[in-house]
């Protein structure tokens, strides 16, 4: 066993024992780290990353690009989307020569196998919010997956959605995006409930546990996965960021403490604190004291969401996901030069408007 691990270039973390007497030092299955945007998933993949048996990519988001797997071409066709997409390939150092397959389920996990490898792990995967609504998805691509779940107080994604949004170039600066946080949130507890009714192996925690105590949420994240705590993966210091974004709004999780964002300014308006506290209510009353686990907010409105208000939000939510859809569908179906004009053309608007509000608060 130890010579086939050197062969394929697995580091010598010893062997631990499975209840089900299976050794550690066998592929198990892809590791999915989800949540909802600005929710701690990047600082929970950086911490992760430490662990010498694990190596997740960041943000590969291959599955996003399922439409690009319905058509008749080739792969090497493909990884050249996915690279024109968000730089999958180049980010994680991995060889397109390396993949054999072309269809969605094979090359994601030769991805993950791959980047492992080369990280001389055992566990592979990905951590991704953008898997928020499509984690059955990923479990029936994937029956050997695993799933980390990562929550947070919808206030605090909302400011913190609300802060990302005024950098230039900002992803978050779209209409609607409070809403797509919200209802991502119901609808990601909608598909916790089916992988844990299915049997799915599925590990949920706090945002705000992980920052209070990351030495207890690392070991209990350790446990589920059945490999030994390392105290290292309690800390940011020394953690590998080379994957993530440059221009991302990371800046938080390149620190080299775990730090809350949760003493920042408000910069919440007032409509929407109370439409959150409002679906806060709704939630507990629904879920009971399950979820969310976080404390009712005192805004003043005692007012309850109706069924209108509920039917209406939603209907805008599946507007703006089916945008969202035909956003993906034009990144894998539109020639690469027209959609590398328009993204030169929206950085530049960008830029410019940037510049204009610059120019209004100086004078």
């Amino acid at each position: 066993m130890e010579e086939e691990n050197t062969a394929m270039g697995l580091r010598d973390v010893g062997v631990m024992d499975t209840p089900e007497g299976e050794s550690l030092t066998q592929w198990r299955g892809p590791l999915f780290v989800i949540g909802m945007w600005r929710s701690g998933t990047s600082l929970l993949y950086a911490l992760l990353n430490k662990h010498p048996q694990i190596a997740l990519l960041y943000e590969g988001d291959l599955h996003m690009l399922r439409p690009l797997f319905r058509m008749p071409v080739t792969g090497k066709w493909k990884l050249r989307r996915w690279e024109f997409w968000n730089q999958g390939l180049e980010r994680h150092n991995l060889d397109a020569n390396n993949f054999s397959s072309a269809d969605l389920r094979s090359m994601a996990g030769e991805a993950y196998r791959q980047y492992a490898q080369n990280e001389g792990a055992l566990i592979g995967g990905e951590k991704s919010p953008n898997y928020f609504d499509a984690l059955t998805r990923l479990a029936h691509d994937f029956p050997d997956a695993r799933f980390i779940v990562i929550w947070r107080d919808p206030t605090a994604i909302c400011s913190s959605v609300i802060r990302a949004a005024k950098k230039v170039h900002s992803w978050f600066n779209r209409k609607g995006m409070w809403l797509r946080v919200l209802l991502g949130m119901e609808a990601m507890r909608s598909e916790c409930d089916r992988l844990a009714r299915g049997g799915t192996r599925i590990h949920e925690l706090s945002y705000e546990t992980l920052v209070r105590d990351p030495v207890e949420t690392m070991k209990e994240i350790c446990r589920f996965l059945e490999i030994p705590f390392v105290p290292e993966m309690a800390s940011l210091e020394g953690a590998d960021r080379s994957a993530i974004y440059e221009d991302g709004p990371h800046e938080l999780v390149r620190t080299q403490r775990i730090i809350s964002s949760a003493k920042r300014a408000d910069v919440l308006p007032e409509k929407l604190k109370k439409k959150i506290s409002r679906y806060l209510g709704f939630w507990q009353e629904t879920y009971g004291e399950s979820w969310p686990q976080i404390p009712h907010p005192q805004t003043g409105d005692s007012s309850k969401l109706g069924l209108i208000e509920r039917i209406s939000d939603q209907v805008l939510y599946r507007c703006l996901r089916l945008l969202d859809a035909a956003i993906i569908l034009a990144y894998c179906l539109a020639p690469i030069r027209s959609l590398t004009w328009f993204r030169s053309f929206k950085h530049k608007r960008e830029e410019a408007r940037a510049k204009n509000q610059q120019a209004q608060a100086s004078s």
